[in-house]
């Protein structure tokens, strides 16, 4: 990272849950730089779990000097949540932000004395250093914004390009927790997302500062650049299948074990099983979008589907899987309803082909049942 660019962000290894529902194994961290011209600028504030550190690193930081500009990216909390305490700190600061930041400040409590709102385009000369702003709106709210620096060819991307886990985790495995965290937190938001990729593809960019997870540069940033156009689009990473089971008593669990080996023995490399009653969810998510192909294999239940699978789904369509080929098996010891849930689910999501035959299992795997689960892992390997 350039020597004009400081870093000043804090781990939080304490935190368990992101937005109240990601696993954290390793903790989170929240980025924040001091980009220092002619004239200095602080680059979003801290989550107020870490407010008193991150504000201790930001005057070890300044020294004698104080900032200029708080430059506010995004106004999610855990960026925006130290803003009012910085601006105790430091009442002569101008924020810079959106429009649509501004109008958000006020809501979380925050009251600059000097506001100077930028749109796409306008820049900030800082003495040597110039910010150019780049609006994001949607990646993953309305007011975010992005800076480049072409001085120092660095770009701030505000939440894009993270991952979850504290600053200096997984360094040589950049791509797992992003992927979860992007399809995660953005999944829903790939045009916003490829909109904003077409407006920096043709910037001169060797570094990329974001809110979370490490700073990317050489080859980390160039395959960060390439996962970020596959992700967006909705394209395929990985080919390969991925069998989701919700199952009561194991008898469904044992099926999908059972069509996962069916499915290897036919050549195909790549087959994840994930247990939605037990595993993390937000893999099971990562993985549905990561595979060009799924199975959803589950038990009935009170005439309708077992509810870990009626989550999952469900947040499949809110996060907009599109662009799959599904199979479906269903359990159900007199009168299998799942197959009929999952499959109104699964037609309400964009360009997703439902494969046949569906399987219907009567609690436990028969010969014609087998026949059936032949037949789906043939059409998912043809």
């Amino acid at each position: 990272m350039n020597p004009a660019i400081t870093y000043i962000g804090c781990d939080d290894r304490d935190l368990q849950l992101f937005e109240s529902q990601y696993a954290l194994p390793e903790g989170m961290c929240y980025n924040s730089y001091l980009v220092s011209g002619g004239r200095i600028a602080v680059m979003d504030t801290m989550d107020p779990r870490k407010r008193d550190e991150w504000l201790d690193n930001l005057r070890k930081a300044l020294g004698s000097r104080k900032p200029d500009y708080l430059i506010v990216h995004h106004m999610e909390p855990d960026h925006s949540g130290s803003l009012s305490a910085f601006l105790e700190a430091y009442p002569e600061t101008t924020v810079v932000c959106s429009a649509k930041a501004q109008g958000l400040m006020a809501q979380f409590g925050a009251a600059p004395a000097s506001v100077q709102t930028v749109k796409e385009g306008d820049t900030l000369d800082l003495g040597g250093l110039t910010l150019r702003f780049i609006m994001a709106p949607m990646v993953h709210w309305p007011e975010v914004m992005m800076t480049y620096v072409p001085e120092l060819q660095t770009l701030f991307s505000a939440d894009a390009f993270g991952k979850f886990g504290v600053y200096h985790a997984d360094e040589d495995d950049w791509a797992c927790e992003a992927r979860r965290y992007y399809f995660n937190i953005c999944g829903k938001y790939g045009a916003p997302v490829s909109m904003v990729l077409k407006k920096v593809a043709s910037l001169q960019i060797s570094t990329i500062c974001p809110l979370h997870g490490p700073v990317l540069e050489g080859e980390r940033l160039a395959e960060a650049l390439r996962l970020y156009n596959i992700w967006s689009s909705y394209g395929v990473e990985t080919a390969g299948v991925l069998v989701a089971h919700a199952s009561i008593h194991g008898n469904t669990a044992r099926a999908a074990e059972q069509l996962a080996e069916m499915l290897r023995a036919r050549g195909i490399e790549r087959v994840a099983v994930t247990d939605l009653c037990r595993d993390d969810m937000a893999e099971a998510i990562e993985d549905a979008f990561r595979m060009d192909r799924m199975v959803v294999c589950a038990s009935s239940y009170d005439n309708n589907v077992f509810p870990p699978m009626h989550q999952f789904l469900w947040k499949l369509q809110q996060k907009a899987y599109q662009n799959r080929t599904v199979g479906i098996v269903e359990n159900g010891s007199w009168a299998p309803s799942a197959g009929r849930e999952m499959k109104a689910l699964l037609e309400g999501m964009k360009d997703v082909r439902i494969i046949e035959p569906l399987v219907t299992i009567r609690s436990t795997v028969s010969q014609e049942s087998l026949a059936q689960m032949e037949a789906l892992a043939d059409a998912l390997a043809g």
